[in-house]
């Protein structure tokens, strides 16, 4: 009788003792060809906290917030964490909701933090640093029923107010201030056929450069108009990238203009104002198409590619499949716009290209769908790092669109949660990577600690790179600085790799295998040097060029 309630106890256990011993939460996979010289930054959307991880799944650092994101959040050049906050403005409901930006340095101190929320606006999704160190934030403007109607806005669709967007450079001062240095406003830039008695009337498919008021005007109307939710900046061609939800494209701006160009039609590099001077995704929506010619269902995270990466200057977006004909499920895709070397696109009608390059799709296309929030990034090897929001899960995918690493987020509302439960509430806006030798971490000696789920299992993950090393004892000397001419690199182990970065992050030098470097072609200024050694997490130190 006892051992047939033994095996009856077994037997009921058995299923949940399999359960366990394969990861629910934390690294679920990593197989060789996973980017490992690096760290994955997040954060969690229902908790206060960031956490830079490694590629075994181990807490590297963490930072502390009174509120959620707002929702994205990233690790600049200088070693501060920009993060946006969710202050719970009441008048602004719909998702992605934000209100504050704040600045921490790596003991978690809040070094400047600006709320950009009021009665009228509010900052949400999305906030990009530029290289001059000021920010572009983009805000939710309200506008009343007055003013949407005398802006040619069907007034039975009206349910108390809108919702258009603007966007603000805004100039950190102090420790709680800021000064507005540039701003655009979607209101400057509407077109409508409803009311011909207003100077925004006109033929909607003869202005795509304009944005048409009542594409969304239906009896379900949302007050939400356009809604932004990911927003970059091109340093080359000096313009704005952002992606609009429910206009299901990318739009991108020029930021040339002086404030007063951008509330107009001219002026700027461009001579087009603050008008679109790129859009794709769904020509139905500026009356050069059907909705069979949508491209764009809800699509997240549009970027341009970093200069030195593949498909540089493309732009890559997260499309998120919600209402793809095809059926849900989503993709990450590449759009290559019609641009020449002075920032000019050429204006075929609708939009070229004809289609994107789809970078990646799921062997069984509807396995992979997030119907909102998620991201991409493109990494130096050609690999993707992708964030599906809705589950908090992160993977990367290989050029061949294999999974070679996997992750999901262990925190939620309270905490962390035990290894072998399933997660609930756990979703994640977007993750970013940053390599090992990322200005950023140069001032600071990373160890890694233990996974961030309670009571995580057994873990033989290695890393083969320098992200799995700690200390370098090579004895390495960088000078002199400041250099007008020549870097001269010492050390006890003679294989190195140089890199020299911009304060935005920008890859400026490389040399290997060398202990000369010429900085003569340089601009003066401040840069970051990573010298990388052999199995040893890479020197780094901070260098001024003045000729």
């Amino acid at each position: 009788m006892m051992k047939k309630g033994l095996f009856l106890l077994l037997f009921i256990c058995y299923p949940f003792m399999l359960v366990f011993t394969q990861p629910t939460v934390g690294l679920i996979q990593h197989l060789p060809g996973s980017t490992d010289d690096g760290y994955v930054l997040f954060a969690p959307m229902t908790s206060g906290q960031t956490f830079l991880i490694d590629k075994c799944g181990r807490n590297l650092h963490s930072w502390s917030s009174n509120y959620f994101p707002g929702l994205s959040t990233y690790f600049l050049p200088d070693g501060i964490l920009l993060r946006t906050a969710n202050t719970n403005n009441p008048i602004f409901s719909p998702g992605g909701r934000g209100g504050m930006i704040e600045k921490i340095d790596w003991n978690n101190n809040i070094v400047w933090h600006y709320q950009v929320s009021d009665s009228i606006f509010c900052q949400h999704h999305d906030v990009k640093q530029m290289p001059n160190g000021n920010i572009l934030v983009i805000a939710w403007a309200l506008k009343t029923n007055a003013e949407a109607i005398a802006a040619g806005s069907i007034p039975n669709i009206l349910s108390g107010f809108l919702l258009s967007e603007k966007i603000m450079e805004i100039q950190p001062l102090g420790v709680d201030s800021a000064a507005i240095i540039w701003e655009w406003h979607a209101w400057d830039h509407l077109i409508q056929d409803f009311d011909s008695t207003l100077v925004n009337f006109g033929d909607i498919a003869a202005h795509p450069e304009l944005i048409d008021l009542n594409y969304r005007a239906t009896a379900s109307e949302q007050v939400d108009l356009i809604h932004f939710n990911s927003v970059d900046y091109n340093p080359q061609f000096d313009q704005i990238l952002v992606s609009s939800l429910y206009y299901n494209e990318v739009w991108i701006i020029d930021h040339s203009t002086t404030t007063a160009q951008a509330a107009t039609h001219s002026g700027g590099n461009s001579g087009k104002g603050g008008d679109l001077i790129y859009r794709w995704g769904n020509p139905y929506v500026y009356g050069n198409g059907t909705l069979n010619d949508k491209k764009l269902f809800g699509q997240h995270s549009a970027s341009w590619i970093e200069p030195g990466f593949p498909m540089a200057g493309d732009i890559l977006v997260f499309n998120n499949g919600l209402g793809r004909p095809a059926g849900n499920y989503s993709t990450i895709d590449i759009i290559v716009p019609p641009v020449d070397v002075n920032g000019n696109y050429t204006l075929t009608i609708p939009y070229l290209p004809v289609n994107s390059i789809v970078k990646y799709i799921a062997p069984v296309p509807t396995d992979f769908f997030a119907k909102n929030l998620s991201g991409a990034q493109m990494l130096d090897n050609g690999n993707l790092l992708i964030c599906e929001g809705q589950r908090g899960a992160f993977f990367e995918v290989d050029t061949l669109s294999n999974v070679v690493w996997r992750y999901i987020n262990p925190v939620g509302p309270d905490g962390p949660i035990q290894q072998g439960s399933i997660p609930g509430n756990f979703q994640v806006f977007r993750c970013c990577f940053y390599p090992d030798n990322y200005s950023g971490f140069m001032s600071y000696n990373i160890s890694p600690g233990d996974p961030l789920e309670l009571n995580p299992l057994p873990n033989s993950c290695f890393l083969a790179t320098g992200g799995s090393i700690i200390k370098n004892d090579d004895n390495v000397q960088i000078f002199p600085n400041p250099v007008s001419d020549y870097i001269y690199i010492t050390s006890e182990n003679e294989t190195y790799a140089s890199e020299m970065y911009d304060p935005s992050g920008r890859l400026v030098l490389t040399a290997k295998n060398q202990e000369v470097i010429s900085v003569k072609d340089l601009p003066n200024g401040l840069y970051y040097i990573s010298v990388r050694l052999t199995g040893k997490l890479p020197v780094r130190k901070k260098i001024i060029v003045s000729h």
